[in-house]
């Protein structure tokens, strides 16, 4: 594994408010970012948001607003909600800021200098909303958009054009060469059957048609194409070819894993045009593009346009910001599409977080206020019949749950966690501690099971530490568990606790009424 870890979101498109959609992606990276910081890592985290286009100068005249004015107010609600979910990110890019504007001038100069960009005429299928140049059998008889399904029209301006084909062999190669490259592996063998095998067309990366955009220095009646625009963020936001270049030589290098998480409808994007570019600057490739799923609304996209979106900032405040991290990274398999439903939504707070997670701490700290006075028994080893088989668990878990992390299952790892949190439950019903309690001779084995249980919780909790952000430190409090036994270090340690004295606490994630929850779930999405 490598020392340094850089990993970035998609920069998001601010034509409207944002969903819990965007709030899914955003929420797994964060999670990401956090379990490689608890492990020692030193991360970089970006996201941020994509301000230029066509779209966004309709849109905004349509408000009767400026583009910039439009976009603005927009981040700044995207701002406030990053902040609400605690996204943990180092930097936020706007590719409206100087410093990107300079940078994408900077490379475009380079590129046509060195004949990779060349002035020609482009007429094709033009898709607004996608901002994407199509050809006749992309768009099929009906004329339709391949990624967003909307209706194309034929456009025709003069434009800069990048030479794609030039790179091809260079990009296979590399495919063939970095298998984790893509993933999932399905999304690599769309891409060379649908794109790169039949022939790369030349990528028009100019606009004359409307000027909401970076201009090109040698040619200001164009503006730059908005993909080459937005996929230089990852490194104009690190300073590339600026004064200060000192975090782009520190996280764009060999020794930090690069790592873009990207939705499927951008992987083209991301998987073809982007490593090509970075080629043609004689730039290091990133390790892997994971391309995650869309979480949808009844195997629909979420879009305003549709009225079928939810918010996150009325769950949030109802079911507090714990509840929806772990929903967003624990019911949809990481790189597959999922879907919202409040069904869900209550079910997994109920079954996981109240019934299982928080019902154990609760029954754990009332024993050991019930048989040994509030105070944790001290470490013996593995006394009773079942400890064995429950330290067992728990080290396949933290093994499986790293294993998983490290290759960015993150669904699988938190499976891996309450799996031992429903072995620790299951180890209550073996052992019997009120039978136990009343044996004085089986006290040693009591003593035992009280340990386990409370260990098994501050592993847990650890482990679950990146996506819960309040429930750990409740329960390390509850339990008296100082900071030094809190951290990663420690995992693998069954021996740490004894004379902890335990407090009891609110319960970390009440049980909810499903049939009232789901009614007002219900009415959020209609508003």
């Amino acid at each position: 594994m490598k020392n340094k870890l850089y990993i970035t979101t998609p920069i998001y498109y601010p034509s409207a408010s944002l969903h819990i959609g965007h709030a899914y992606c955003t929420t797994v990276a964060d999670t990401i970012a956090r379990y490689n910081r608890m492990i020692g890592r030193e991360v970089y985290f970006l996201t941020g948001t994509d301000e230029h286009g066509e779209k966004i100068q309709k849109n905004a005249a349509a408000a009767g607003k400026t583009p910039q004015q439009f976009v603005d107010e927009i981040v700044s609600g995207i701002k406030k909600l990053w902040k609400e979910l605690n996204i943990s990110n180092d930097d936020y890019i706007r590719t409206t800021e100087v410093r990107h504007e300079k940078v994408v001038q900077k490379v475009f100069t380079k590129l046509l200098e060195q004949g990779d960009i060349y002035l020609g005429s482009y007429k094709g299928w033009y898709c607004t909303p996608c901002e994407s140049f199509w050809t006749d059998s992309q768009v099929g008889e009906e004329h339709i958009c391949p990624d967003c399904k909307r209706p194309v029209h034929q456009a025709e301006e003069e434009a800069y054009f990048f030479k794609m084909s030039k790179y091809a062999d260079r990009l296979i190669k590399f495919y063939e060469e970095n298998l984790n490259f893509i993933t999932p592996e399905s999304r690599k063998n769309e891409m060379l059957n649908n794109f790169i095998k039949p022939g790369l067309e030349d990528l028009c990366i100019s606009r004359t048609s409307f000027d909401w955009g970076i201009k090109i220095k040698e040619n200001p009646k164009h503006v730059v194409y908005v993909w080459l625009d937005a996929l230089l963020n990852y490194i104009s936001a690190l300073g590339y070819l600026s004064d200060d270049d000192s975090l782009f030589k520190k996280f764009w290098s060999e020794d930090t894993e690069i790592i873009h998480l990207v939705g499927n409808d951008i992987t083209r994007f991301h998987v073809i045009y982007w490593p090509i570019f970075l080629m043609a600057l004689g730039l290091h490739l990133p390790d892997r593009v994971f391309v995650h799923g869309l979480l949808m609304m009844k195997d629909e996209k979420m879009s305003k346009s549709k009225g079928n979106v939810v918010a996150p900032e009325p769950l949030i405040e109802k079911y507090g910001l714990d509840s929806l991290r772990y929903y967003l990274v624990r019911e949809t398999v990481f790189g597959s599409d999922g879907s919202f439903t409040p069904e869900q939504f209550v079910e997994r707070i109920n079954v996981d977080l109240a019934n299982d997670f928080g019902n154990l701490l609760n029954r754990t700290v009332s024993m050991i206020m019930k048989y040994f006075e509030g105070v944790i028994p001290q470490y013996k080893g593995q006394v009773g019949t079942f400890d064995g088989d429950l330290e067992k668990c728990g080290l396949t878990a933290i093994e499986k749950y790293d294993e998983a992390m490290q290759d960015l299952r993150v669904t699988d790892a938190f499976v891996e966690v309450f799996n031992y949190i429903s072995r620790a439950n299951k180890y209550i019903e073996e052992t019997q501690p009120w039978a136990l309690a009343k044996d004085e001779t089986k006290h040693d084995e009591l003593a035992s099971v009280m340990n386990h249980l409370a260990n098994a919780l501050r592993q847990s909790a650890i482990m679950l530490s990146p996506v819960l952000l309040k429930a750990p430190g409740e329960l390390f409090s509850q339990l008296g568990i100082e900071k030094e036994k809190q951290t990663y270090d420690t995992l693998r340690q069954f021996n740490l606790l004894g004379n902890e004295h335990v407090n009891k606490g609110n319960p970390l994630f009440p049980r909810l009424d499903a049939a009232i929850e789901i009614e007002y779930i219900k009415n959020l999405m209609k508003k």
